[in-house]
């Protein structure tokens, strides 16, 4: 299996998802969320430009059976311009 863990494919694949729900199907947020336990999707999210919103408590249970929060994070069509312009010069 090849390894994408920090690669451009996470990149390029959420630029690709945010062009087409804001601009063909105009949404005007998109939401993400991780586990709280997951620091590197954490980092991942927030180098997209995405605003971390908040974390909801004891939301989910793992396969291990450890209680942990989710981590929420959006970014708006009035950000996506920006965002859209700085994901594109990353992907160079």
């Amino acid at each position: 299996m090849p390894r994408v863990i920090g690669a451009r494919v996470n990149t390029a694949c959420k630029f690709l998802l945010m062009r087409y729900a804001f601009e063909v199907l105009s949404y005007q947020t998109v939401a993400l969320r991780t586990s709280s336990l997951n620091i590197r999707s954490q980092a991942a999210i927030e180098r997209l430009g995405a605003k971390k919103d908040g974390v909801i408590r004891n939301q989910r249970t793992t396969q291990d059976g450890i209680i942990c929060d989710t981590v929420m994070y959006s970014i708006t069509a009035d950000e996506w311009p920006n965002v859209k312009h700085n994901l594109q010069q990353k992907m160079q």
